[in-house]
């Protein structure tokens, strides 16, 4: 089993090739600034792919809430990552809380975004993220920034129009409303809305079947779905192709070949 690194601010545990990565810092609503939790995702996606051992990484939240986004009183103060002149600001969001955003792209397994409670701000958009969201009943999503007078200034302007169309995430962006779990799914922000007692069942049931596939050929597809949307056809078939010939060069693909034709044989 592969050794799960030590994280400050969040658990990180790993079971049947699934990682789960929970906010644990519930006593600030798992707010992203003012914590240690930038550093514990950014790291956890790293470790996540150096590790062979992982095919999913689900996130979800300990507590009430999912993730608050940004620490408000240290907005209000002008302190931590807020602090300082324009320069200075705009810095820190790249030393900062903008390390997410790059680091969760790269990310080469499935993530499973588990959303347990409200989802606000930096929140929402860590949640879209992710490659699937699913939400408990409890679960609340708002692109806020502007009620607080800033704009989305960790990516969320670009991962939101992608997932949902540029009108509708126009609308949420700017009127800074805050939606209920039956409304996102409705937009297609969120896969399934489940009871709160059902939520990491749900998450693990489709992180495991995730999992249960060749885990080479899970990676390699997760980089083909990431790259499709920026590429030109005729040279996504180029890339199609060399992946192709890896993945039927694997071990991983004959056994799964085998397994096919037995299960054949027995019908």
């Amino acid at each position: 089993m592969a050794t799960v690194p030590t994280l400050t601010d969040a658990l990180l545990t790993l079971e049947n090739r699934v990682a789960t990565l929970t906010l644990n810092r519930h006593d600030l609503r798992n707010a992203l600034t003012g914590s240690h939790l930038i550093e514990d995702i950014v790291t956890t996606a790293e470790w996540v792919n150096r590790c062979q051992d992982v095919s999913v990484l689900v996130i979800t939240g300990a507590g009430s809430a999912f993730s608050a986004g940004g620490n408000i009183r240290d907005m209000a103060n002008r302190s931590g990552d807020f602090a300082g002149d324009v320069a200075e600001c705009a810095e820190r969001y790249r030393k900062g809380i903008q390390r997410i955003p790059l680091a969760l792209q790269a990310v080469e397994v499935a993530i499973i975004a588990a959303v347990n409670g409200p989802a606000i701000g930096a929140g929402f958009d860590l949640a879209n993220m992710a490659d699937i969201r699913i939400a408990s009943e409890n679960a609340k999503f708002g692109e806020t920034f502007l009620n607080l007078g800033i704009i989305p200034g960790d990516g969320g302007a670009w991962f939101m129009q992608r997932l949902i169309g540029y009108q509708r995430a126009f609308e949420l962006t700017l009127t800074g409303r805050i939606i209920d779990a039956k409304e996102a799914r409705e937009l297609g922000i969120v896969l399934e809305v489940v009871p709160a007692d059902e939520l990491l069942n749900t998450a693990n049931t489709m992180a495991n079947r995730i999992a249960s596939q060749p885990p080479k050929a899970t990676r390699l597809t997760k980089r083909l779905m990431t790259m499709a949307p920026r590429m030109e056809l005729k040279d996504f078939l180029d890339v199609c192709a060399n992946f192709q010939g890896m993945c039927h060069n694997e071990p991983e693909h004959l056994e799964a070949v085998n397994r096919m034709l037995e299960a054949m044989a027995k019908k």
